[in-house]
């Protein structure tokens, strides 16, 4: 393909992005018809924003109680590159759209800020700019689009108008329904809402904006109250499609200098130019380059929000509470926008303890965005932060961002109380799929900590971000040194050497930290130490009978049946003996077998009726059980004499281990590594014993 073809197919499908009705101007009629064919075109923002959220997909979680949205569990605009990952975060997403929804039905919180609250590198920037992009995308389809007007030919009628200014596009980009008087414009949203087939109403009450208010008085006045020759004549309905770098619909604001903040910068300010032309009191010199006027009918966002001076946030009381804003020397001017504010602790906790902002909270809705709690959902943030970087082709050994996973996550949760479950065993239970958290009670360990933390537990701990940069610092070491592999022992070292290093975290917490990371070490020796006899011992066939034989005797145990013996073919009872052996290496007391043989037979049960056939490799609690007991009754046939000194390992020995190694996903050299790191201390455990 030539460059000038290459550059056609590109011309061929930006050109298709681009929706169709874009740059065409549409008299006032068509868009009335429009609106009565499909009633959600006149929605405002809240509504709009709800909708946004579903369009792109949901989940449901029923064990949480929580909808997962699409656009942060699978970014599909972006193929996965910024998905979101945690209980928590998904939590906090999914009660941000809540409050979008209750808005959206005009129960409140369209009156509201939501307010994003979380430690630094919690993700709050990250989602805020993933509905800002998706909030763009959304509006450029046809499900999502919206609409505004321009007014033109004004010279015919206005002999002072700018040459300029012959066509004006509506300042704050209102919806043409604005432009009906109010009750004719509610008898055509009575209509409307009979036709609309949604959880909400339309509703639409602004008042023109004072430009837009006096053309229309204007030209009212020349065509003698004929409305009709009015929109007719002198109203085009164009598509609006939010983008922020254009500042329309979409605005981000961050605040400046404590010492220069200026209200205009909110609010608009006097278009010098036109003060020669149009004179200071005509509302045609006034600059609608505010970010609440550039942010109406889509998302205003607010980075590091409480950082404005107390004086400068009272600006944000009208734009909430009463949806108008107040420029200087100017009437007020409604808006129509869902305002987000992001925050950190330290200013939230100034801003809250002071009694003269009592009214500015007062009109916010806090969201917690806590750290994740999980920490393979963890170690997900640092593989997306891998995939999306240019990585050089080096191989990230088994567990190494796990661990860096749980070591942040045990900064980040508080000592449980009573002694019945350790600080690990929580980080397990909060994880889940371990066979410590189906002996915790989760539910009473996140009560306890909501009462013994002023904010919530996740607000406070190591951020993702020093992680992060860990990982990537250790992973250029390992290249420098000639290492095609990051273990979890590099990155421990990185981690303890940087710790104290590091701006974010408070001296007091160095000590509790660097034992956090020793308990950590000691949960990768112990998972060292399961994937060398792994390798020693394992075997998918055995495995599978051995499950197979499991379930065949629990079914008949459950159903006071018996079993068909393999060899003999004669039926017998279940071999109790056989069953406690497979459960006693999970430690399953004897009075809850009963429970747990039920809770695999409904796994079973409920896979069945999916189409899915039995695979003990599919039930993490099974399979751990089953391997332990593989290597009991294995072990015996194992030389470790060779592990404890590499002499006594002939090359077949040690080819054979490493390969089962690889298998695992260690590459070589972390087979080896890992090989002296902990064969060693199994043989050792198993000649001592």
């Amino acid at each position: 393909m030539t460059d000038m073809e290459t550059l056609q197919t590109l011309s061929e499908e930006y050109r298709d992005t681009i929706p169709t009705d874009l740059r065409e101007a549409r008299p006032f009629d068509w868009y009335l018809e429009e609106c009565y064919a499909d009633p959600r075109i006149a929605r405002n923002a809240h509504q709009r924003v709800a909708d946004m959220f579903d369009f792109y997909g949901t989940d449901y979680d029923e064990e949480s109680g929580v909808v997962e949205y699409h656009l942060a569990s699978e970014d599909p605009l972006d193929d996965g590159e910024n998905v979101f990952y945690g209980r928590e975060v998904h939590a906090s997403i999914h009660e941000f759209v809540n409050k979008v929804k209750s808005g959206a039905r005009g129960l409140g919180p369209e009156k509201r800020i939501k307010l994003l609250l979380g430690p630094v590198g919690s993700g709050k920037s990250d989602f805020d700019r993933r509905v800002r992009r998706y909030f763009e995308d959304y509006t450029a389809r046809d499900a999502g689009r919206m609409y505004t007007f321009r007014w033109t030919n004004l010279r015919d009628v206005l002999r002072d108008q700018d040459p300029e200014d012959d066509t004006v596009r509506s300042p704050m980009n209102q919806d043409p329904l604005v432009l009906l008087p109010q009750r004719q414009r509610d008898r055509v949203i009575a209509d409307l809402n009979e036709r609309l087939d949604a959880p909400y109403t339309v509703r639409n009450d602004q008042a023109l904006d004072p430009a837009s208010e006096f053309y229309m008085d204007a030209l009212l006045d020349h065509y003698d109250d004929d409305l009709a020759a009015v929109l007719e004549t002198h109203v085009e309905v164009v598509r609006l499609v939010a983008d922020e770098n254009k500042r329309r619909a979409v605005e981000t604001f961050e605040p400046k200098d404590k010492k220069n903040q200026d209200e205009t910068e909110l609010t608009g300010t006097v278009n010098y130019s036109k003060l020669a032309v149009y004179g200071e009191s005509d509302p045609r010199a006034f600059d609608y380059s505010g970010a609440f006027c550039n942010a109406n009918r889509g998302l205003f966002s607010g980075e590091e929000l409480l950082k404005l001076q107390r004086e400068f946030l009272y600006d944000f009381l009208h734009a909430s509470q009463e949806q108008t804003i107040k420029p200087k020397n100017n009437p007020r001017i409604d808006i129509d926008q869902v305002i987000v504010g992001r925050t950190n602790m330290p200013e939230y906790r100034d801003k809250k303890g002071d009694e003269k902002m009592e009214a500015f909270n007062d009109r916010t809705k806090r969201i917690d965005f806590p750290y994740v709690l999980q920490y393979e959902a963890e170690a997900e943030i640092y593989g997306k932060m891998l995939r999306n970087a240019d990585v050089p082709d080096i191989n990230v050994e088994p567990h190494t961002l796990e661990m860096a996973g749980l070591f942040g996550v045990l900064t980040r949760i508080t000592e449980p109380d009573g002694g019945e479950v350790s600080l690990l065993g929580k980080a397990k239970a909060y994880n889940g799929g371990s066979d410590e958290a189906e002996e915790v009670d989760v539910r009473k360990l996140r009560d306890e900590a909501a009462e013994a933390t002023d904010i919530g537990e996740g607000m406070e701990g190591v951020s993702p971000r020093f992680i992060g940069d860990e990982i990537a610092e250790a992973i250029m070491d390992s290249m420098h040194r000639g290492r095609d592999f990051l273990s979890p022992l590099t990155t421990f070292n990185h981690l303890e050497g940087n710790l104290e290093n590091h701006g974010s975290i408070p001296q007091e917490n160095f000590e509790r930290y660097h034992r956090y990371l020793e308990l950590v070490r000691e949960e990768y020796r112990e998972r060292a130490i399961e994937d060398v006899r792994h390798a020693l011992a394992y075997d998918v066939d055995e495995i599978r009978r051995q499950g197979e034989k499991y379930m065949d005797h629990v079914m008949a145990y459950i159903d006071d049946d018996t079993v068909e013996d393999s060899i003999t073919g004669r039926e017998q009872e279940p071999d109790e003996k056989f069953l406690r052996d497979v459960e006693g290496h999970l430690e399953v007391p004897e009075d809850r077998k009963d429970d747990f043989r039920q809770e695999v037979a409904n796994w079973v049960s409920r896979r069945a009726r999916e189409g899915s056939s039995f695979d003990p490799h599919d039930n993490d609690r099974l399979r751990r059980a089953l391997e332990r007991k593989l290597w009991e009754d294995k072990k015996h046939n194992i030389n470790f004499s060779a592990l404890v000194s590499s002499g006594d390992m002939d090359d077949d020995e040690r080819s054979a281990w490493i390969a089962a190694l690889t298998e695992q996903g260690y590459s070589e050299a972390g087979a080896r590594e890992v090989l002296e790191f902990a064969g060693a201390e199994v043989a050792r455990s198993e000649m001592e014993g």
